[in-house]
């Protein structure tokens, strides 16, 4: 019984690696972009920032790395991705409201203060995305700019 049901085990995940993720990204509309719409401007350092630990969930230009590929854990990942495009979305940037913009800036400053972005399981596996004390403040700094 236990052979049974470790093979019906392997068969499964062995026929979910056919049930690929979709790895094309929305179309980037330079005008709409954080780092095109922002007054003051993005600096070269809080763009490289943002790209190295925000930008694989929060934006249109989503780098998917190799492993994706393999199910369930592509799945688990685009669901990060979806969400956080949904929560927010750099490459939209323009499109949000006054009012939205300074609430996703405080947003972004309050979740980098209580330590849930770059999430930890990202870290994990991207090492740009590990943020320095210095690094977070010039984050938090440009996000009070906004309006946070």
């Amino acid at each position: 019984m236990k052979k049974k049901i470790l093979l019906g085990l392997v068969i499964f995940l062995v026929a979910i690696q056919f049930v690929p993720i979709s790895k094309t990204n929305p179309p980037v509309v330079q005008e709409q972009t954080l780092s095109s719409a922002v007054e003051p401007s993005v600096t070269p350092q809080v763009l490289t920032l943002l790209k190295g630990a925000c930008y694989d969930c929060h934006s249109n230009e989503t780098v998917y790395p190799n492993y994706t590929r393999a199910q369930p854990l592509g799945w688990w990942i685009k669901g990060h991705i979806t969400a956080g495009r949904e929560k927010l979305n750099f490459s939209e940037w323009a499109s949000y409201s006054g009012k939205e913009k300074i609430k996703q800036a405080q947003e972004c400053i309050e979740v980098m203060e209580q330590g849930r972005m770059p999430m930890k399981s990202y870290v994990w596996m991207h090492p740009t995305g590990k943020l320095s004390d210095q690094d977070e403040k010039i984050l938090m700094d440009f996000f009070a700019q906004l309006g946070g």
